[in-house]
């Protein structure tokens, strides 16, 4: 699959929102929404009425991030306002398989997203259910965090895990990815990327999100689980 670069406005500046938005979307392939609630982690965001005003003003298709709890009840309606995307987490989902199939029913792919200490490997049997899998590479809550690098071996195990399930499952990292660290994501196995602070702490960011794909395009052109 190829490369696909998804800023976060996480990094971006609340307060001309808009502006912001149009700034990437030239460049861009997604727009990536972190939505928190102060409970499953410690900070609060934006909800559904900025999802949807958003979706109003962005021809991008829309990437939403639940970071809340029970996200079985309230992941449904941000696919059914029109988000493209749907990310739910393993560690706060009750119902997996019964709210992806309401994310999909509702007209979004459906993602679960692992923090950075829990195993991939127990979700193996959810691949069928889902379209992407998204690897926390920071502790999730904040923007602008250090890489871990201690998820990318989980990376390469959950290509394998993908691989070996014959599917079309996206693998997605989020937290910390920059030009420093995203070729190594795409050597483990990322073909999506989230980048924050990368692209909105630069002077141009939809030059910014041209970079990072360029980078990650060349990673992913010798990695090894490209050429399998």
């Amino acid at each position: 699959m190829a490369v696909q670069i998804s800023p976060s406005i996480l990094s971006a500046d609340f307060a001309r929102l808009a502006d912001e938005v149009e700034a990437v979307a030239p460049a861009a392939d997604w727009l990536h929404v972190d939505v928190m609630d102060n409970h499953f982690v410690p900070n609060l965001t934006l909800g559904l009425p900025v999802v949807q005003s958003l979706l109003k003003h962005t021809s991008l298709p829309v990437d939403c991030h639940l970071m809340i709890e029970d996200p079985d009840r309230w992941a449904p309606g941000y696919a059914e306002a029109g988000a493209r995307n749907v990310t739910i987490h393993a560690e706060a989902v009750k119902s997996p398989v019964r709210t992806f199939r309401e994310i999909r029913s509702a007209g979004a792919r459906a993602g679960l997203a692992v923090n950075p200490g829990t195993p991939v490997e127990p979700y193996a049997d959810l691949l069928a259910e889902i379209d992407m899998l998204l690897l926390m590479t920071v502790e999730p809550g904040f923007g602008g965090q250090r890489f871990l690098d201690l998820v990318l071996p989980k990376l390469r195990r959950a290509r394998a895990l993908v691989a070996a399930h014959g599917g079309s499952v996206w693998l997605q990292v989020d937290g910390g990815v920059s030009e420093e660290t995203i070729e190594r994501c795409a050597e483990a196995g990322a073909d999506v990327f989230v980048a924050g602070s990368a692209v909105y702490s630069a002077g141009d960011p939809a030059r910014a999100v041209q970079a990072l794909r360029k980078q990650a395009e060349r990673a992913t052109a010798h990695a090894a689980w490209a050429q399998a």
